[in-house]
């Protein structure tokens, strides 16, 4: 198909406006949920921290239950993981929206005449970078 014979809807300006205001308000609450995330893991870690120090002057009675919570303490910090995880999400779908939102907006106001069109693809390279839907299974993409 041609440009010309391709399907279209009309949309009037400010409903598109609306939309794409709603779509970057989603992106923001996504980076404030990206910073509650950081927060809550960077005060998990410093407990962590802070237990595995005070287990630390117990070294000389080392017995099976002080060795029990040694490995649950190190179990947890793996778990963590779902931190690093929850971030890419966030990342992505934040990409994706962006994406949306400036095609909308491409598409549905004329630019300016200083202004230059923006090229941009809304879908990343792939659907999602974690595959991964619990935290025994699955794969994360690292940093």
């Amino acid at each position: 198909m041609t440009p010309q014979t391709l399907p279209s809807v009309n949309l009037p300006v400010n409903l598109v406006a609306d939309l794409q205001d709603s779509l970057l308000m989603a992106m923001t609450d996504l980076k404030r949920l990206e910073g509650l995330l950081d927060h809550a893991t960077d005060n998990l870690m410093e407990r962590f921290s802070t237990a595995n120090h005070a287990l630390a002057h117990l070294d000389g009675n080392e017995n099976d239950d002080l060795l029990s919570i040694r490995r649950s303490l190190h179990q947890a910090v793996t778990e963590l993981q779902f931190h690093d995880m929850a971030t890419q999400l966030i990342v992505h779908t934040g990409k994706v929206l962006q994406g949306c939102a400036w095609k909308l907006a491409e598409e549905a106001m004329e630019p300016e005449e200083d202004e230059l069109p923006i090229c941009v693809d809304p879908t990343p390279d792939r659907p999602s970078p974690v595959t991964q839907n619990e935290m025994d299974a699955g794969s994360i993409d690292l940093f």
